[in-house]
């Protein structure tokens, strides 16, 4: 039987849930029949609802008996919202299971695919695990680091700048870049900025003209406490939470500003420290953000950069050449998009994106 065409099929299964299963991961799983014919498929569609073995097993009811289940992640052992899986595996008379990767979540790692062995399924590992753990990405970064998925996002002109030396805002990108930066954001938890970016752009960081079904976590990175409670961004509320975090010392010293941006629409949260492993820890924790889509500016790109906390970097390359005295997003010797690993180009019309990883951590 060819494992790797099935879990390339299986694969396919688990994206019917990107953008919706946060922060379950997405998964895929196939049952096989002893002659090759695919006789069960299930896809883990949205968090708390069933698992996609639960479906493929549904589907496949006691043609099950003697079959082989195809799987891009490791079933499930534990209680959480939903029952295991795993024993409604083994209980299903499956004779063989094929998992890409485990699953590295403490509850789980190890323990469904013994569950399998100890009742008499063979167990199978590593089948396309590359091509699992890339689409699984964000979910491993959260269980392994105990933080969000990072992505940095930068539109730059062809010599390298985000904005002209007058300072004024301008849009590089084309309207084909802009509809997919625009489904990328509908798919991530949250994004965010800097307090540079709201005073200079004056953004509302919203899903335009894509379809979320979930809230949306706006972050804006402002040590200073400079966020003016008449933002744009502060006129969106009803599309999910505003969260500004400052330092502590900041909040102190401006007790009216922060009453300000709290009647606006505004969470204002306090952190000891300016690093920011801190503050994205927080977002996963308290907020539940598995995945940030950082859009500005270069300080704070540079900044998440330094603490190795950028896993992913998006930058959309236009046919504008912004000048001398523009704003540099990044100097040679910080970071060079020649440094990205898997790195991959793609046209949106007369804008390119190259995105790659800074570094992997599975």
């Amino acid at each position: 039987m060819n494992d790797e065409f099935f879990m390339r099929k299986a694969l396919a299964l688990a994206e019917r849930g990107r953008g919706h299963t946060s922060p379950n991961p997405m998964v895929g799983a196939l049952v096989v029949d002893a002659d090759g014919v695919i006789v069960g498929r299930g896809a883990h569609r949205v968090a708390g609802g069933p698992h996609a073995e639960v479906f493929a097993l549904e589907e496949a009811g006691p043609r099950a008996r003697g079959a082989t289940l195809y799987c891009t992640l490791e079933p499930c052992s534990h209680t959480g919202r939903t029952g295991p899986c795993a024993p409604l595996v083994a209980a299903s008379g499956i004779r063989r299971a094929v998992i890409a990767i485990e699953d590295p979540n403490p509850m789980v790692h190890g323990r469904g695919l013994a569950h399998l062995r100890e009742r008499g399924v063979t167990v199978q590992t590593g089948v396309l695990a590359r091509e699992a753990a890339r689409q699984n990405e964000v979910f491993l970064t959260n269980v392994t680091l105990g933080r969000p998925f990072v992505i940095v996002k930068a539109a730059l002109s062809v010599d390298g700048c985000l904005a002209p030396a007058d300072g004024r805002p301008i849009r590089l990108t084309g309207r084909a870049a802009d509809r997919v930066i625009q489904r990328q954001r509908a798919e991530v938890d949250a994004i965010a900025v800097g307090s540079s970016t709201i005073l200079s752009d004056d953004p509302r960081l919203t899903a335009r003209g894509a379809y979320r079904e979930r809230p949306f976590v706006r972050v804006v990175f402002d040590r200073r406490l400079r966020t003016p409670p008449n933002a744009r961004l502060l006129s969106t509320a009803s599309a999910g939470p505003i969260i500004v975090m400052s330092r502590r010392s900041s909040i102190d010293a401006q007790p009216e500003v922060v009453t300000r941006l709290e009647r606006a629409g505004a969470q204002v949260v306090a952190m000891d420290t300016i690093a920011m492993h801190p503050s994205m820890a927080w977002l996963f924790r308290e907020m539940g953000v598995a995945s940030i889509l950082v859009e500005g500016g270069a300080r704070l790109h540079r900044a998440l950069l330094d603490e190795g906390l950028v896993d992913a970097v998006h930058a959309y390359i236009t046919p504008v050449r912004l000048g001398d005295g523009a704003t540099a997003w990044m100097e040679p010797r910080h970071f060079t998009l020649s440094e990205l690993t898997e790195r991959r180009a793609e046209w949106f019309g007369a804008d390119v994106r190259v995105e790659g990883y800074v570094h992997r951590h599975h």
